[in-house]
């Protein structure tokens, strides 16, 4: 059942005349800002200064013209002071810190709807990761390193496929605001509908922070298959096979199978799996024409999180002998210098089993 929690604060009573902030000027931030800029004046955090003063300015950053109802900061106070609503949207391995740079300047009345897809593992490091049997207690989304490292209460997710390329230019989507509180989905989707985007609520957080996170692994994986000039038939059967393996990790962690299977799972999963416009997918298409690893992250302006994702999930399904083997393959072939052929065969002739096991 959603919970309920009213707490004084004059955001609660004036939300649909109020500002709007949004940590995160990257690609994703930025289009966020974007959306929310049709309902609502937006402001918009980055720590470089440069990007704050071309946006309030000329009002452009990223090449984008945006919307007068945006301007920019530097001072994170000065966002947290203003906005009753914000939207954390940094990369995944930053995102603490982040949040703990929040912390001093937030309150209980705050509302946080994070847009990161991605896991944080602060207890360990990553060069420490594969030395380490990991459990639920060392994997964390970024709603429990909010409500970790804040006084905030109010935590949201902003899930499903977006595709921001396709969101800037007006093409018509939607998402998934998950929380366990209905003042959160109701003044988070109001915020952020328009003719061109819709929201669908959610109260499976953990499920739709995990779908988010994992579905990037899998994208991987298919754009290792584009790459390697595969089809659609194997493409379908990874995705296929590679939700059930979304489904059996996210158990773990308490996740069950209902957000896998709707607009936070399965529909952010097909997009970002089959797109040129994903960053994980391009990742994966370019690995799979030859190219090596660090030469690709080097040369991409933002973060791929299904790299690092999927270091973390291997450990999972390692630490708890569950039968992963895409992720696995994918693990090996980044990491261990598998050849990709090799595993795109082992993948062929793994004896799966029944088709549909997880519901």
């Amino acid at each position: 059942m959603p919970l309920k929690l009213y707490i004084c604060n004059p955001f609660l009573m004036n939300y649909k005349k109020a500002k709007v902030g949004v940590v995160g000027a990257g690609s994703f931030g930025t289009t966020i800002a974007t959306l929310l800029a049709h309902n609502s004046e937006v402001l918009l955090f980055s720590r470089k200064k440069d990007v704050v003063d071309r946006i309030n300015n000329e009002n452009v950053h990223l090449n984008i013209k945006l919307s007068p109802k945006i301007k920019a900061t530097d001072q994170i106070e000065e966002l947290i002071h203003e906005c009753g609503l914000i939207f954390p949207v940094v990369p995944s391995e930053s995102f603490r810190s982040t949040i703990q740079a929040m912390s001093p300047y937030l309150t209980p009345g705050h509302i946080l709807i994070h847009g990161t897809k991605g896991l944080d593992i602060s207890d360990i490091s990553l060069n420490e990761l594969s030395k380490t049997q990991i459990s639920r207690k060392h994997i964390h989304t970024m709603s429990e390193v909010i409500r970790a490292e804040s006084q905030v209460v109010r935590v949201g997710c902003l899930a499903g496929p977006n595709l921001y390329k396709e969101i800037l230019d007006g093409q018509p989507t939607a998402c998934v605001i998950a929380s366990e509180y209905d003042e959160v989905i109701k003044i988070g989707s109001e915020y952020l509908t328009s003719k061109y985007f819709f929201v669908f609520g959610s109260y499976d957080l953990v499920g739709a922070e995990m779908a988010g996170a994992l579905k990037n692994i899998i994208a991987l994986a298919s754009g290792m298959l584009a790459g390697r000039g595969l089809g659609k038939n194997i493409q379908a059967m990874l995705i296929t096979r590679g939700l059930r393996e979304m489904i059996e990790l996210g158990r773990c962690v308490g996740a069950t199978h209902r957000s896998f299977l709707g607009t936070a799972g399965i529909g952010d999963l097909i997009a970002t799996a089959t797109s040129d416009k994903s960053r994980n997918f391009t990742f994966g298409m370019r690995f799979g024409r030859g190219e090596k690893m660090n030469d690709i992250i080097d040369s991409m302006d933002e973060v791929v999180e299904g790299v690092r994702t999927v270091r973390i999930a291997y450990q999972l399904a390692k630490s708890y002998q569950l039968r992963v083997p895409i992720i696995q393959m994918i693990y090996s072939v980044i990491f261990e210098s598998f050849e990709l052929d090799k595993a795109i065969q082992f993948l062929m002739r793994y004896p799966f089993g029944p088709d549909v096991d997880f519901i």
